[in-house]
């Protein structure tokens, strides 16, 4: 076969603007999403910086019988007053959450029948509708697994899941926004999703890469850290990993970053309260750091550098608190950047202060991308 070199010398000069444009694109980050959970007071939600965030999300609404359910007069001004901050920035989308810890008791049985998915994705429909909502976010917690003591679970929860998820792609549409919560420990990334198979039907799934170290442990130990340790090995880069190993697209996961603090109580003094044998005590909103954890109040602030994670260690009181702070949301950030995350949740908004928060750090970190 003979070849015109004319035409060899085109495709060259094509293929070579091509393989320009790739490396072009791969310069180009995109900029994330930024995502907030919020359970607070409808009438100081407009104080906060809503420019900032791409996704706000009511948390949170429940089943009653097999429904999607609103409890009261108060929360669905709540969710008005979230839709109506789409004047301040129209690239704003408002979803509602269902579920939450302790709040998913029925959704096992519910869930489980093709009648309750239908009613629940209809009646989903119809609040979204009514409110002019964006979409839907599912915090069951969790499927397949245990959850919160006393909640009913199955293993066949991972197949109902799919099919609940299923149920609302069909039902909203292709318009709707559908995402849900996982856990960042080990049962649930192994066993409450089918992920190849949810995931081409959602926008993405929310990584709750906090409470790691959580409510019932009895060994303290970082409880929102980006990077695992030798002694730790949840985390979220841990969790991110795996998921993509069970074929979760990056694009479609968004890394979780907590705005406040668990504090653990250890049996001893040692190691600056890391990894110890401890008991948890309580939480303490980002916003009142600076009140509480003070070196007056005998708190002295540590940086993990293999975690990138800060915790305070009261050695008079054996008391550890574990967290994210300005430098650990921006490394997070980075983070969500430079491995082409969908973006950067956060639980929550409620615990950021109006002004000079851990909003306004991810802000900041998110224009710096090019």
């Amino acid at each position: 076969m003979k070849f015109n070199k004319n035409v060899c010398s085109m495709m060259l000069i094509a293929l070579t603007m091509l393989v320009f444009q790739d490396n072009i694109q791969a310069q180009t980050k995109s900029k994330p999403n930024v995502i907030a959970y919020y359970t607070g007071n409808g009438t100081v939600i407009e104080n906060y910086p809503i420019e900032k965030i791409t996704h706000l999300i009511y948390s949170f609404g429940h089943l009653k019988g097999d429904s999607m359910f609103i409890h009261n007069a108060k929360d669905s001004a709540l969710i008005a007053n979230m839709v109506a901050l789409k004047k301040r920035n129209p690239e704003l989308k408002v979803m509602l959450a269902m579920g939450g810890w302790s709040a998913c008791p029925n959704c096992s049985e519910v869930f489980s029948r093709a009648d309750g998915r239908k009613t629940f994705a209809r009646t989903t429909k119809s609040l979204l509708d009514y409110f002019h909502a964006d979409g839907i976010d599912i915090d069951w917690e969790y499927p397949a697994v245990l959850g919160y003591p006393g909640h009913k679970y199955a293993e066949s929860d991972k197949q109902h899941f799919t099919r609940l998820i299923k149920e609302l792609r069909r039902t909203l549409g292709k318009k709707a926004e559908i995402s849900f919560a996982a856990g960042g420990t080990k049962n649930c990334l192994d066993s409450c999703f089918e992920w190849k198979k949810v995931m081409p039907l959602v926008n993405r799934v929310n990584l709750m890469s906090y409470d790691l170290v959580g409510g019932y442990a009895t060994t303290s130990g970082h409880h929102t850290p980006l990077f695992s340790t030798d002694k730790q090995e949840l985390s979220a880069d841990y969790a991110i990993s795996q998921m993509i190993k069970y074929g979760v697209p990056a694009n479609k996961i968004a890394l979780g970053a907590a705005f406040y603090a668990r504090i653990f109580e250890n049996t001893i003094d040692a190691n600056q309260g890391l990894y110890q044998p401890s008991k948890f005590l309580h939480g303490v909103s980002s916003r009142d750091y600076k009140k509480t954890l003070t070196p007056e109040n005998g708190f002295t602030y540590y940086w993990d550098d293999q975690a990138k994670a800060p915790y305070y260690y009261n050695s008079a009181t054996k008391q550890l608190v574990t967290f994210d702070d300005a430098k650990s949301i921006a490394l997070k950030t980075r983070y969500v950047v430079d491995h082409n995350l969908n973006g950067i949740m956060f639980w929550e908004l409620n615990d950021d202060p109006y002004t000079d928060g851990l909003l306004d750090v991810i802000d900041q970190s998110v224009k710096q991308v090019k």
